[in-house]
């Protein structure tokens, strides 16, 4: 195969893959080539020893000084099943299947590979300084740590992609002009779709210009049900051992070279963690829109906003910012979720300037005057997942170190009472709530805690208040 591709790499061309099975170590891609893959044709990771080969998968290149900075999968590119660097002008699609079945996955599964061993390959699509390159209409299975990994990678454009995967599905790291659409995906274990910006180019480079339009995601089948069509649940026993689903859109953690102009809009959460927008690694997130999104069966932060001092990098980097975040038409039905949404800053570093307008959210409630009470600590250097913020003593919206929000036409529901307030808020300065429906509780519906600058006008459940001076603690 390899020889086809380089034939076709000498004038331009298409490599064709009719029906049938071929199992494959590294495929190398090359400018100007396409890859078509007809119905009923499998491509198929071989398999390797766990303990590694010295004639697998092509090996994992050095990253030399920078692999400090991130995982092992996000560090190496050669090692996969499909990889290209350096290399323009290039696609991969038709009907048929990628199936990555000899690929590990980073996790110690005693049926897969050890990632770091030699000739082990652990991503699907790998693909590293490259542009004008589509991936389309594919179905993808079991495709290790990552089904695709895009890295410095311009002018992509990702449409009509089944994803059914044992780890992350579409990881965008450090690239520019980007189109995810049309896209399914099933990722129990980790993220669906994951723009990051990350040091693993040797140089902080921004994530922008993205956006992920019409996409399915979720964590709730079984890894391979998707595709096939029957949509196994997992067993009642899966929700017994206290991991929460992931399968959701995430930008972040790796962030040292930030995120700009991301929009997401008319895509499905089911079955899976929230919305994450995360910047802790010194990187600026900024001009960011979410639109038209609907949330069903979430089971933890359905928003998720967090500007964090992890900055794991080279020294020197200093706390980013997260800025310009409007978020409308989102629906959140999440009857079992007693973790509310958060919008976090550390000491000295606020989020500013976000809007949610024209939304919905349940939750489960049932919080008690016990957990009203709770002072979380702050974790700033903290990995950011809204699990590690620990219990909090808000039933819809935990807000601490925010400048300039903005509430407007939002409704906040509960199935059962809860004695935690809807919104809690502490070091917040500048907020406007209008229109705002709150729910009946057996507690107060805000906490202020070192609240400067707040305004609340025709809301429901909350009478109308201006704080202009600042107020260190309060309860309405």
């Amino acid at each position: 195969m390899n020889r086809a591709i380089e034939a076709a790499g000498s004038m331009g061309g298409t490599v064709y893959f009719p029906a049938g099975r071929y199992a494959c170590y590294s495929l190398r891609l090359k400018s100007a080539v396409a890859l078509y893959l007809d119905e009923g044709c499998v491509i198929i990771a071989a398999d390797t020893p766990r303990e590694g080969t010295a004639s697998g998968y092509d090996p994992a290149e050095s990253n030399g000084p920078w692999e400090a900075f991130q995982d092992f999968g996000h560090n190496h590119w050669h090692n996969s099943l499909i990889w290209g660097e350096s290399i323009h002008d290039v696609a991969i699609f038709g009907p048929g299947l990628i199936w990555g079945r000899g690929l590990a996955r980073g996790h110690d599964d005693p049926d897969l590979p050890l990632a770091e061993a030699p000739g082990v390959g652990n991503k699907a699509i790998a693909l590293k300084n490259c542009h004008n390159v589509t991936l389309r209409d594919l179905s993808m299975l079991a495709c290790g740590h990552f089904a695709v990994l895009a890295t410095g990678v311009d002018n992509l454009t990702i449409d009509n992609l089944k994803i059914d995967t044992n780890r992350d599905g579409i990881n965008i790291d450090c690239c520019r002009n980007v189109r995810i659409s049309n896209c399914s995906i099933n990722s129990p274990w980790d993220d669906a779709i994951c723009p990051k910006s990350s040091f693993a180019l040797g140089y902080a480079r921004p994530t922008e210009n993205v956006t992920i339009a019409n996409c399915y995601v979720t964590g709730g089948f079984q890894v391979g049900s998707l595709i096939d069509g029957s949509f196994k649940p997992f067993p009642g026993t899966y929700e017994d051992h206290g991991w929460q689903r992931t399968g959701r859109i995430k930008c972040g953690t790796e962030s040292n070279g930030g995120f700009r102009n991301i929009a997401i809009s008319s895509c499905v959460f089911e079955s899976c963690r929230g919305l994450a927008l995360e910047t802790v690694d010194g990187g600026i997130m900024e001009d960011i829109t979410v639109t038209g999104v609907t949330m069903r069966d979430i089971r933890n932060a359905p928003l998720f906003l967090r500007l964090g001092s992890r900055l794991r990098g080279p020294a020197g980097i200093t706390v980013g910012a997260l800025k310009r975040v409007l978020i409308s038409n989102v629906t959140c039905n999440a009857p079992l979720n007693d973790m509310p949404s958060i919008i976090s800053g550390v000491p000295g570093h606020a989020v500013e300037d976000v809007k949610i307008s024209d939304c919905y959210f349940l939750h489960k409630g049932g919080g008690t005057a016990e957990m009203a009470e709770l002072q979380p600590v702050e974790r700033p250097n903290d990995y950011p997942e809204p699990v590690l913020f620990g219990p909090l003593p808000a039933q819809h919206f935990y807000i601490r170190h925010a400048r300039n929000l903005e509430f407007n036409n939002v409704e906040l529901r509960a199935v059962t009472a809860d004695a935690r307030p809807s919104l809690w808020l502490g070091d917040l300065n500048s907020a406007d709530l209008t229109h705002v429906k709150f729910p009946s509780s057996i507690g107060p519906t805000v906490s202020f805690n070192d609240v400067s600058d707040f305004r609340a006008f025709a809301n429901r459940g909350l009478k109308d208040v201006s704080i202009e001076g600042r107020i260190s603690h309060m309860q309405l």
